[in-house]
């Protein structure tokens, strides 16, 4: 009788695209049964890892203060029993402005969980090493660095136009085609245009004046952009080809990279270099700031909040939180900032690790309610209405003219609130605020997308 596939599955094999090649080649040589599994053993496939029976510990800094906020509180609690059954976590926290990302199972923003000897590509998601840098413009008045930071930064779509790009040092681009994921024309080239472009959604550009000493700060939000997206979609095919090979009950958002493998250390890697870019994109849009007005910086500082930190076999991945802990961060800079929304304060902390934080503190002030729901609750009042409303005596910008009142501060929770449980809870504490000025952000980008006005075109 001919070799078949039901013969491999008795012989303790799990279906894979080896299996045809596996029994043409077992069929042609006649193989007896010893020489069958001497054969077979190239192909040993490593031990199924279950899921937890019973979800890992987390710790719970949140708590709802008001009855819009129970539905919020409830959801992030019930995703993370599911998603701590993930095999590879040890540990986990919430913290106060933590807020759902899709089904229960996945990881939450404003959640950290600990994974061993693991990096999981959908705990920080397509928007890696979103992250703040803070620039101490002294005595310069915040009007005349909004109007020159309006002039320099780029919000929305794709990247900058040619002519307009500002460069990405050729160190990097070296360092990128040394990497195996990042080693790809097509995305340094687009890690080469968007150098420079804050995005849209929640990012912004933030100018403020020190409670403490009265100097002007210039503060930008954004993540590592088209480059960090591409790395993202490469890294989430590698980890679920290993998820399907070792655990196939986990979900699929939930795959991880062993570190120890080829394809761990060079992820791992490709990381810290797209942490690399972003920095050096918040640098340079800064820089183009200070040189515009003729000046020198007094102080910088900047620091991710959605990434994967490591303490020895121990990765720390972190959807939208602030490291406090110096082990996490191999460029220290200074103390870490926490945004709130366009009318409150940045918030300028410091924090060590204890048994509730893990050594992380919030990265915001979350969301009650999604983009849309917000939305609709407002729609017995106009766009102009709600904005002057609620940005009374801010110097509020959209880049593309266009207001967004999915990003005004009744988008977020209550700021205060916010606070309060930093403190209760003993996150971290606050070393000084940069009180609002005014804020840049790409507004309603889809309004008069491109695309759109084409398919108005098309109808007349």
């Amino acid at each position: 009788m001919e070799f078949n596939g039901n013969n491999l599955i008795e012989l303790g094999y799990r279906p894979g695209k080896w299996f045809k090649d596996a029994i043409t080649f077992i069929n042609e040589n006649n193989m007896d049964e010893a020489q069958i599994r001497e054969y077979l053993e190239q192909f040993r496939q490593p031990d199924i890892i279950p899921l937890h029976e019973t979800a890992k510990d987390f710790v719970i800094n949140i708590r709802a203060e008001h009855e819009s906020e129970n539905d919020n509180v409830e959801k992030v609690i019930n995703t993370m029993k599911v998603l701590m059954k993930t095999p590879t976590l040890t540990a986990g926290a919430l913290m106060p402005d933590a807020c759902p990302t899709g089904p229960e199972g996945l990881i939450p923003v404003g959640g950290v969980v600990v994974a061993k000897n693991a990096i999981h590509p959908g705990f920080h998601s397509a928007d890696i090493c979103c992250s703040v840098m803070l620039t101490d413009f002294g005595d310069a008045d915040p009007k005349e660095v909004l109007d020159a930071a309006h002039s320099v930064t780029h919000f929305g779509y794709g990247g900058r136009p040619r002519g307009e790009q500002m460069p990405m040092s050729q160190e990097l681009m070296d360092a990128f085609r040394e990497n195996e994921f990042l080693n790809d024309e097509k995305l340094i080239s687009i890690a080469r245009s968007h150098m420079g472009t804050q995005g849209d959604g929640n990012h912004f550009l933030f100018v403020g004046k020190s409670k403490n000493t009265g100097n002007t700060m210039l503060v930008t939000h954004h993540g590592s952009r088209a480059p960090g997206a591409a790395l993202y979609d490469k890294g989430m095919k590698v980890a679920n080809r290993f998820r399907q090979e070792i655990s196939p009950e986990t979900l699929k958002e939930n795959a991880w990279i062993p570190f120890d493998t080829e394809e761990g250390q060079a992820y791992w890697e490709a990381l810290q270099l797209i942490r690399a870019w972003t920095k050096e994109n918040h640098s340079n849009i800064h820089d183009a700031v200070l040189n515009k007005l003729g000046r020198e910086k007094q102080d910088r500082y900047w620091n991710e909040h959605n990434f994967v930190f490591r303490d020895g076999d121990l990765f720390y991945h972190a959807k939208g939180a602030t490291p406090l802990d110096d082990k996490f961060m191999p460029d220290i800079t200074g103390p870490r900032l926490i945004p709130l929304n366009m009318s409150e304060p940045v918030l300028i902390v410091q924090g060590k690790t204890n048994e509730r934080n893990l050594g992380f503190a919030p990265h915001g002030a979350g969301r009650n309610f999604s983009r849309s729901q917000h939305k609709r609750s407002l729609a017995h009042k106009t766009t102009e209405e709600i904005f002057n409303e609620e940005t009374e005596g801010l110097d509020i910008r959209f880049f593309s003219n266009e207001i967004d009142i999915s990003e005004l501060p009744s988008a977020y929770k209550s700021a205060k609130n916010v606070r309060a449980q930093i403190e209760e809870y003993g996150l971290c504490e606050v070393l000084d605020e940069v009180m609002p000025y005014g804020c840049i952000m790409a507004g309603d980008v889809q309004k008069n997308a491109p695309w759109k006005k084409k398919k108005k075109f098309r109808k007349v």
